[in-house]
């Protein structure tokens, strides 16, 4: 069983040719909206990977609180721990260039709300080997807490450290597996501009300190981990992005499925790395995620 703790938004998509730089405007070519919050996304992902979810988190009472939860519900997701709040859902504004490279500034909204109250719920019906999800778009407290409650109670955490907050160095030294960008990644170890060995060296180092699974996605480039000493590498698909939003939420959500399906973790690995990269062939986050035989069809 997976439960996800964390985020629902709905995202305001816009297409243009090029990102503008600061001060600048640029025209753009489309517009929509769609599902989104990286704990929504990742919840979805996990479902969509073949495992039973329950979505933790909080909308607001606005016109965007029914789409935003819309295809958790038509998927299977477990909603009965949502709440509806006074206020206004979370959102994501999110900029997409020709190359599919975005930017997004995300307004917390009901997010913000997620606290300790939803933290013993998420937990109230967990048992030790479930997994709990976690990201950084509900309060640094209740991820803290959660983070805490959840290694009393024997759930394996799996912390996705995005998007960035001060806390994330401090906290991403509390979960059992992490997964980081290489920005991500950087702000954990402490050390900038890090070439693939230097990365791969300060891996070893914090895995052999914490005892922590770590993981770097490489965009392209696949990823590489380090589990109990020992060095992973994995690569994706050979694509040509048409839209990058989702695909990291992808990846944690694939992968979280195929370890709770017992998936040895070389193949875990794969399998989430083909599930991300098939994330990148659509535009917009959780219409993009693709089902299980989908991605079955491409390892």
């Amino acid at each position: 069983m997976i439960t996800v703790l964390g985020s629902i938004n709905m995202d305001l998509v816009a297409t243009t040719s090029r990102l503008p730089k600061a001060g600048e405007t640029v025209s753009g070519m489309n517009f929509s909206t769609a599902a989104g919050g990286k704990g929504a996304n990742q919840a979805l992902a996990a479902r969509r990977a073949g495992c039973d979810v329950r979505m933790v988190g909080a909308v607001g009472k606005d016109g965007f609180a029914a789409p935003a939860i819309e295809l958790l519900a038509e998927s299977g997701v477990d909603l009965s721990a949502v709440r509806h709040i006074d206020g206004s859902t979370g959102t994501a504004s999110i900029l997409v260039d020709a190359t599919g490279e975005n930017v997004i500034v995300v307004v917390p909204g009901a997010n913000g709300a997620v606290d300790g109250a939803d933290v013993e719920t998420a937990l109230s019906t967990m048992s030790a080997g479930d997994i709990l999800m976690l990201q950084f778009e509900v309060p640094e407290p209740t991820v803290e807490q959660a983070l805490k409650l959840a290694k009393q109670r024997g759930v394996t955490t799996i912390l996705n450290l995005a998007p960035l907050v001060p806390a994330a160095e401090r906290l991403g030294r509390m979960a059992d597996i992490v997964v980081a960008n290489e920005t991500e990644f950087e702000r954990l170890a402490g050390k900038d501009d890090m070439d693939g060995a230097t990365r791969e060296s300060e891996m070893k180092r914090l895995s052999a300190e914490t005892g922590q699974c770590l993981i770097v996605t490489l965009g392209a480039d696949g990823v590489v981990a380090i589990r109990d000493g020992e060095l992973y590498r994995a690569s994706g698909l050979v694509i040509e992005p048409v839209d990058t939003v989702g695909a990291g939420d992808t990846f944690c959500g694939y992968l979280a499925a195929s370890l709770d399906k017992g998936l040895d973790f070389s193949d875990a690995l794969r399998r989430a790395a083909v599930a991300g990269s098939l994330a990148c062939l659509k535009a917009g986050a959780q219409p993009a995620i693709p089902v299980a035989g989908e991605v079955a069809g491409r390892l």
